[in-house]
């Protein structure tokens, strides 16, 4: 790395080439300690390679490289459990039409929905009309609203979060 630090590619080649399956099992040994995945691995890896390859300069070359490369894959792999979060996702396309199966039952549910979206501020309450109730797809309403698809998609699990919250606390209320 000194020699690759220097401006010597060949060097940063046959280093990087040699550090991978020492950063490949650094990153296993992390996914198992913190409960992550083990595909979660080659994602560390790849995430760890560029980071060493855009802040290269910031490695002091007289200090050792084990240490800066163990910060550099704890944090990637904690930016990785922070992007995927320790939960279950399902893509919101499967369930969409269960969703709007189901409001469509009959007008007292059709009312009480509205009730409760009310509950709700734009944007999310746009989306769920859209998606959920008008069978809308997301690309659509992305589109429409001038939002991207995962904002949309982000929008709408929060929207159907709070819209489960607000049914539990009716139905203990009332039930």
């Amino acid at each position: 790395m000194r020699a690759a630090v220097r401006g010597d590619q060949q060097a940063y080649q046959h280093f990087l080439v040699s550090v991978t399956p020492h950063l490949r099992a650094m990153a296993r040994r992390r996914c198992d300690q913190f409960g992550a995945s083990a595909s979660e691995v080659e994602d560390v890896v790849q995430d760890v390679l560029l980071a060493i390859h855009l802040k290269r300069g910031t490695w002091d070359p007289a200090r050792p490289i084990g240490p800066w490369l163990t910060v550099i894959v704890r944090n990637k792999l904690i930016d990785s459990l922070r992007r995927r979060g320790r939960r279950v996702e399902i893509p919101i396309e499967d369930v969409a039409a269960t969703l709007a199966a189901e409001v469509d039952a009959d007008v007292t549910g059709s009312l009480d929905v509205e009730r409760m979206l009310e509950h709700l501020k734009e944007p999310q309450r746009d989306i769920v009309r859209s998606i959920s109730l008008m069978g809308a797809g997301v690309k659509e309403t992305a589109a429409r609203l001038h939002m991207s698809e995962g904002a949309v998609r982000v929008a709408l699990h929060r929207a159907l979060k709070a819209l489960a919250t607000i049914y539990r606390s009716d139905v203990n209320e009332n039930g």
